[in-house]
């Protein structure tokens, strides 16, 4: 039935208009982060490591959960509408594999997302005309950048779930992205799930945020996506008996 929930949800994305906008507004922080990068070349001289901390500086902070809250939200938009819910409910299919079914589908569209703004990123670099190409280490942020995203996007996953509007859980993103810039230059980043992918990422950092504190990271990100699955599931079970 998992199979199934999510070709189901795939061929509702496939349908939508959303493509459209994961296509385009990466491309704005990468806009935003170039220009920021040419107007202070006195100061950002590392080339491919400047440039990688600009883009990401307005990528993961402010445009990433935004944009995945989005996603969220429509996943859940014909669930939550009129009567669907229960009608959903007394379907025979588990109520795990249709959070699951979601959260699969979320997961693929972080992916995508993420190796979009890495493409932007290695393109913008060319048309600035930085020598060769980036190092391996930018690519092993983004690749920890999917994993910090994929807890930001169970978490808007569930809030959608619980939450029967549309816009609400975006400004839930929004908020959750200004705590989190706030938390990950503290101590504690690393236990906040708004600032994972900030981390991961190494947002605006030469150096690498996580050196020495790659473990904390990592547990922290399974943990929160163990967490906040079985707890969004486990609602969903409660509210399918009540239905």
């Amino acid at each position: 039935m998992l199979l199934a929930c999510m070709k189901s949800e795939q061929l509702k994305m496939r349908r939508s208009n959303i493509w459209i906008a994961f296509l385009i507004l990466p491309i704005i922080p990468a806009i935003m982060g170039t220009k920021n990068y040419l107007n202070n070349l006195a100061i950002l001289s590392s080339e491919w490591s400047s440039l990688w901390t600009q883009e990401t500086l307005f990528y993961s902070n402010f445009f990433f959960a935004p944009l995945i809250a989005v996603c969220c939200s429509y996943l859940w938009r014909m669930e939550n509408q009129n009567k669907n819910r229960h009608m959903l409910f007394t379907s025979p299919v588990p109520v795990r594999d249709i959070f699951l079914g979601k959260f699969v589908s979320i997961i693929k569209i972080t992916i995508a997302v993420q190796l979009w703004i890495y493409l932007l990123y290695i393109v913008s670099g060319k048309l600035v005309h930085l020598p060769g190409f980036p190092s391996m280490q930018t690519f092993y942020y983004t690749l920890r950048g999917i994993l910090g995203g994929m807890v930001i996007a169970a978490l808007q996953l569930a809030f959608s779930m619980v939450i029967r509007s549309f816009a609400v859980p975006i400004v839930i993103a929004i908020i959750g992205s200004i705590t989190g810039l706030v938390a990950s230059n503290s101590c504690y980043g690393a236990y906040f799930p708004y600032s994972l992918m900030m981390l991961g990422m190494n947002a605006n950092k030469t150096e690498d945020m996580l050196s020495g504190n790659g473990a904390v990271f990592f547990i922290s990100s399974l943990f929160y996506l163990t967490l906040i699955c079985l707890i969004a599931i486990l609602i969903l079970k409660r509210q399918d008996v009540n239905a």
